[in-house]
């Protein structure tokens, strides 16, 4: 059995504003990397074992793998697969912007927001192919890959074969933990941040954040 623990990068300036990141390297802001900070210490409180890393080779997934990596031992395997959805000309948009300056675009992903392309860029249903790909050639074991909210919920889709627009509904916050057994079809959690909240609350932000990014060989793959 595969067990991938999805888990979503940091929060940026960007994604506090709702504005368009897609591909762009935006990277975390103060809040996002003390984000990183506890999601790391979580997975190493956890003392599980894992047989490999992966990141989405943006910064801010970067960001968010480095302390993870420093904390399990593990070295950075860099996948471009796991990069969030590419939206061609939405990039650095607000919602408001995007809906009157491409109406048709608008029109059409309200009627079908997984096959609909972003103008010069994919769909959602572009971005499963590639995480479908991904996840197909890990070997049996327990992996971590760190990504991006619509390649969650792509694979969400793909491993749990899910119908209409019900994978949608799913709240993936920032440094989420999402664990899926693959190609047998579980979930064993999704969008958990524990780490975020009542266990971890004897820390402050400024704390976490004050330790550095922390440091991990990272190669490509």
């Amino acid at each position: 059995m595969t067990e991938i623990w999805l888990i979503r990068h940091g929060e940026t300036a960007w994604n506090a504003e709702s504005r368009l990141q897609g591909q762009l390297d935006v990277p975390l802001s103060p809040k996002g990397i003390a984000q990183a900070f506890r999601v790391a210490e979580r997975l190493k409180n956890s003392q599980l074992a894992f047989d490999a890393l992966y990141t989405s080779d943006l910064s801010r997934a970067l960001q968010t793998a480095r302390p993870i990596a420093e904390n399990l031992g593990l070295d950075l395997w860099l996948e471009p697969r796991l990069r969030e959805i590419d939206v061609g000309k939405l990039q650095n948009k607000l919602h408001e912007e995007i809906k009157r300056e491409f109406p048709d675009y608008y029109r059409a992903v309200s009627a079908d927001p997984w096959n609909t392309p972003r103008p010069g860029g994919e769909s959602m249903a572009d971005v499963a192919c590639r995480v479908e790909d991904f996840l197909h050639e890990l070997p049996e074991g327990r992996f971590i890959a760190v990504a991006h909210g619509g390649v969650i919920r792509a694979a969400l889709k793909v491993v749990l074969g899910l119908e209409g627009l019900s994978w949608r509904k799913f709240h993936i916050q920032n440094t989420s933990i999402t664990r899926l057994t693959y190609p047998e079809g579980g979930a064993l959690t999704v969008g958990d941040v524990g780490h975020l909240e009542t266990w971890a609350d004897h820390l402050s932000d400024d704390q976490v954040a004050s330790g550095g990014m922390g440091q991990a060989s990272e190669s490509s793959r």
